[in-house]
């Protein structure tokens, strides 16, 4: 394992306890993550990846909320000051060639796994023997629906249970927490995108309604089959992005055709701009050791 196991520290809460899991897996990884734009990103391999948030879902109180963020959520997240500070708050799993080219720019070498959503999470779901309650929330009402039944034949000794599509109203967001709770959600996977799904969670999900949250995007539409996913030698070339902008140039067209130059723009001025910091940096001098005249030495 790359990861360090740590102690947990409990914080007694009107009689119950409670865990503060997203710092604890903070410092669980801390000998395994790169900063990318000043944001903390895991560089778990696949199968410590798998392991370690296996384990964080058995711990039996606290949560941790997991986001798998790319080039464009970082983009947004250097204009969105909300959705960096709750992205800090939570494990961040990398995902795509662009978080890849970022690390390489800044610590020498490429993140050890492509950690997406769209197939991490159905390997998690395989990876978990232990049986549990997983709550969808997110999408069209018929296409989670269809996502659940998927995952039903994909996992079936798990129980897979809709909460709610994504459409539903701001104002309602306390019943939609409450069928949360009422269902006894394990794990819940929210697709209802960039930043939404993110500051939704922050904001209204907490230990009482999931152990294990994760932010998944368009998930739903990849599983139910709704949305096609390139081919396996596509996906291989780490040209997913382009088969998704063929099929959806009206969408995702200022996404990747300007977002691509923007991010690249980025990550180098990010990194000229951090050898600025380093070169402007007071130099700290050294701590000078008094030495004590000859007529002052013991005897």
């Amino acid at each position: 394992m790359r990861f360090m196991r740590t102690g947990i520290m409990r914080v007694s809460d009107a009689g119950q306890e409670s865990i503060g899991l997203n710092q604890v897996a903070d410092f669980a990884v801390a000998a395994s993550r790169r900063m990318i734009f000043d944001l903390p990103v895991c560089d778990l391999d696949w199968d410590d990846a798998l392991t370690f948030v296996n384990e964080l879902a058995s711990l039996p109180v606290g949560q941790t909320s997991i986001s798998f963020v790319n080039a464009h959520n970082m983009l947004v997240m250097l204009r969105d000051e909300t959705y960096r500070s709750v992205l800090e708050r939570n494990l961040v799993l990398p995902d795509g060639v662009g978080l890849d080219i970022a690390s390489r720019v800044a610590h020498g070498e490429p993140f050890p796994a492509n950690l997406n959503g769209t197939d991490f999470v159905p390997a998690l779901l395989t990876f978990m023997e232990r049986p549990r309650r997983i709550g969808l929330l997110g999408g069209k009402r018929s296409v989670v629906e269809k996502a659940a039944e998927r995952f039903r034949r994909h996992a079936p000794w798990h129980q897979f249970v809709v909460v709610s599509d994504g459409f539903f109203d701001p104002a309602r967001s306390s019943a939609v927490t409450a069928e949360i709770s009422r269902q006894k959600i394990d794990v819940l996977i929210v697709g209802m995108g960039t930043p939404l799904q993110e500051k939704w969670v922050a904001e209204h999900v907490g230990p009482q309604h999931a152990r294990l949250v994760l932010t998944v995007g368009a998930l739903f539409d990849f599983i139910s089959e709704t949305v096609p996913r390139a081919p396996s030698l596509v996906r291989a070339m780490r040209s997913e992005w382009l088969f998704r902008l063929v099929l959806e140039p009206g969408r995702l067209w200022r996404r990747y055709m300007l977002g691509i130059p923007l991010f690249f723009y980025q990550i180098v001025r990010h990194q000229f701009g951090r050898k600025q910091r380093v070169l402007r940096a007071e130099p700290h001098p050294l701590p000078q050791r008094h030495i004590a005249p000859p007529d002052k030495l013991a005897s």
